[in-house]
């Protein structure tokens, strides 16, 4: 509906606004025409043709939304919008069964049955006529084996594979041998541009329950840890992204084999990049856990320039673990290279600076902290700072483990003049150079002992 509706829409628009300049480019074209007409219509069809694409284009996004509102957001797919937004928070079995019997059984009232085809085993099914008979487990076995194709599919009153929704009794998902079969009579009023939906969001719960399910194994015997830390290192990027005007430059070293500390680098378009950086209170498997879900939910997340909602998102996602007294500090931020500026959420992070060229040398500014640690307080109303950006700007996020290294006599590194040169003479050279240069500083500082703490940087330098 939403498709045909969207198909009308642009055909209505588009032959409504070619019809529109064409009548007001006769009406103004003068009926005598001078030396200069062809100069003086030149410039009032260009005017009318900007006026004309700019109003409809208006009219076409305000269309749009209504028409979406008024299909894939009202209605009967509202249930199934509903089911999606409770499956992107769902990590683990137990919340994919609770998420089945609040919206599709209670409110939509719909029968569930899930099997997981690798072990031949029904996982759930829900206290139904339909989902407990025989009759249909006999049926789905016969005709939905392992070998199934991934996808999404409708079947009809014999459970039997149909092309059309209209005239379905229910719909089937297929990922790597995990089925889920829904049993409604009403499935010819969703809206078919939902399962597309439906469908990648099943996916990435399949993929996040064996990633934590992958990581919770593998922490049962110690003898695991150095798996463990590859499997969580998996979720770094595996190489920085090329971006024009932005040169980026990492350091990650975890204290033990696992590690709380972790960052990313998304591109959001062609001049908006999300920078990410943060620590995870604690050590060893709780906060390797809390590691991957901020990563995963943050990867996700369709609108990353919306700041206020991702942080939101990773708030809501590690107080669904339930792990006692884990929460994260965590800075993001987004560098706008055609605007030159950087708006960004500081989550108690302490360390995140710019360093701005100047006449006497790199100024220092602090991208202060404005929000509160995420995922075990109340975070409130959160407001995104913004800061201006100029060609040669350093941005360096650092976790505590670089400020707060200690030489012989107990003083943090972060306190120290030796610190703010570094930064001062690193920020004229390339990022990975000073990115050398702060490492061998906190080796150097630190006497050469173990450090005590995971250490973890981003260096971002601006318009290069």
């Amino acid at each position: 509906m939403y498709r045909t509706s969207k198909k009308i829409i642009l055909s209505a628009v588009y032959s409504l606004s070619a019809l529109i300049f064409i009548i007001l480019s006769v009406l103004l074209t003068p009926l005598t025409l001078s030396n200069n007409a062809n100069i003086y219509i030149f410039i009032i069809t260009a005017i009318l043709f900007l006026a004309v694409i700019f109003c409809a284009n208006k009219a076409l996004k305000y269309l749009l939304n209504f028409a979406q509102k008024h299909t894939i957001e009202s209605g009967e797919t509202r249930l199934l919008n509903e089911f999606i937004d409770r499956l992107r928070f769902s990590y683990s079995r137990d919340d994919f069964v609770n998420t089945v019997s609040d919206v599709l059984e209670k409110k939509g009232d719909c029968s569930v049955i899930v099997i997981d085809r690798e072990k031949n085993y029904v996982l759930y099914n829900s206290p139904s006529r339909i989902s407990t008979s025989e009759s249909v487990h006999r049926t789905i076995d016969l005709n939905y084996p392992a070998t199934w194709e991934d996808g999404f599919y409708f079947f009809d009153k014999n459970i039997g594979v149909i092309s059309k929704s209209s005239h379905a009794r229910g719909f089937f998902l297929c990922y790597q041998k995990n089925h889920v079969f829904v049993f409604c009579k009403y499935t010819r009023l969703f809206d078919t541009d939902v399962y597309d939906r439906l469908y990648e969001e099943y996916k990435r719960f399949i993929s996040r329950t064996r990633t934590i399910g992958t990581l919770s194994e593998i922490s049962d015997t110690t003898k695991e840890w150095e798996q463990l830390a590859i499997t969580q290192q998996s979720f770094l990027p595996q190489r920085i992204p090329s971006i024009p005007k932005l040169k980026i430059a990492t350091y990650y070293r975890p204290l033990v084999n696992v590690s709380g500390d972790y960052y990313s680098i998304l591109p959001i378009d062609k001049s908006r990049t999300l920078l990410m950086l943060g620590d995870v209170s604690g050590k060893g498997l709780p906060a390797a856990l809390i590691m991957g879900l901020v990563m995963n939910t943050v990867q996700i997340i369709e609108d990353k320039n919306d700041l206020v909602s991702v942080i939101h998102s990773v708030d809501k996602a590690i107080k669904g673990m339930h792990l006692q007294d884990k929460y994260t500090v965590l800075f993001l931020g987004i560098v706008d290279t055609d605007r030159m500026t950087i708006r960004y959420i500081n989550a108690s992070m302490s360390d995140p600076i710019i360093l701005s060229p100047s006449p006497n040398g790199y100024r220092i500014k602090p991208l202060t902290s404005n929000a509160s640690l995420v995922g075990i307080l109340d975070m409130g109303d959160v407001s995104v700072a913004e800061k201006r950006l100029f060609r040669g700007d350093v941005i360096l996020m650092a976790t505590d483990g670089v400020s707060e290294v200690m030489d012989e006599n107990g003083v943090e590194l972060g306190d120290t003049d030796i610190y703010k040169k570094t930064l001062q003479m690193g920020a004229a050279k390339e990022p990975q150079k000073m990115v050398d240069d702060i490492v061998d500083l906190i080796m150097k500082y630190n006497g050469d002992k173990k450090l005590h703490d995971d250490v973890t940087m981003m260096i971002a330098k601006v318009g290069y």
